[in-house]
């Protein structure tokens, strides 16, 4: 199969919410970003899809080495070739590609994070450097810019964390900093044994706000010189602050139920958002 093929299945099977801003792009933007995702998905599938630690740490070595195999002109794996074939048209760096598998690795050693400082580390190589990348495909003037889609892949982190607290507590994940489950008075049996309260209901509320200022920070540090360029990101913005608004008037029922946008609607608000510009 083809490389950028193989790419574009693995964005659509995903299901993501990422799927649809990348739509109006045109076809070169499109393939790019279509291949930093599959990359995402790759090394994320080696960590959750993968019950053994050793193996999934040796998945993540092969990727480094497939990384530098990306640099040098040799990758093998149909991503890595993908992401080989663009470089020359897209400065991705290589630094930023091997943060992503750190913050990867950072699920392997911790399964809780004491404050949102340390939490804050953690999302920003998995999602922060994914929206500095992103931002280098969709193209920019302002390096102000590299501000804003850091702070966007942030909120669309800590979105992520808030619509999986459940799923991710069956897995004994509690990515909620455990300091705040302390001032709420909420402790972390009550989210693996999936106890609701009103004490859970503000904590998530909190989460939910914070997220929402992250999202109105990256904005207000968005320079209008590229706001055309980085409409996919503001696409995406759009869907993502939409899901917390769903899981906010749901009441927070975060433990037992997966909040999720349909397709329809999905593409609904990527339409409606690219044509405000």
């Amino acid at each position: 199969m083809e490389p950028h093929q193989y790419c574009q299945q693995k964005a659509a099977a995903s299901g993501s919410s990422f799927y649809y801003s990348f739509l109006f792009l045109p076809d070169e933007k499109r393939r790019a970003i279509t291949a930093l995702y599959a990359f995402c998905r790759e090394v994320d599938d080696a960590v959750d899809e993968c019950s053994d630690p050793a193996l999934a740490h040796a998945q993540l070595a092969w990727w480094r080495k497939e990384i530098d195999a990306i640099y040098q002109g040799t990758p093998q794996h149909p991503v890595a070739r993908a992401i080989a074939s663009i470089l020359p048209r897209f400065r991705l760096s290589q630094e930023h590609l091997n943060d992503i598998i750190d913050g990867m690795e950072m699920d392997l050693r911790y399964n809780r994070y004491p404050n949102f400082a340390a939490l804050k580390e953690y999302c920003h190589r998995v999602a922060g450097v994914v929206g500095m990348l992103s931002a280098e495909i969709f193209g920019y003037r302002d390096p102000r810019t590299l501000e804003y889609a850091a702070d966007l892949g942030l909120a669309f982190q800590l979105t992520n964390i808030i619509r999986d607290v459940g799923e991710d507590a069956r897995r004994d994940r509690i990515y909620l900093p455990l300091d705040e489950l302390e001032r709420y008075g909420v402790s972390a049996a009550d989210i693996t044994d999936r106890r609701e309260s009103d004490n859970l209901q503000r904590l998530m509320e909190f989460q939910i706000e914070r997220a929402l200022g992250c999202y109105r920070s990256a904005m207000d540090k968005l320079p209008a010189v590229d706001r055309a360029a980085q409409r996919p990101g503001i696409v995406m913005a759009a869907i993502y602050r939409t899901l917390l608004e769903e899981i906010k008037a749901d009441g927070c029922h975060v433990l037992d139920r997966r909040i999720a946008l349909t397709p329809v609607r999905k593409l609904w608000i990527a339409w409606r958002t690219y044509l405000k510009g």
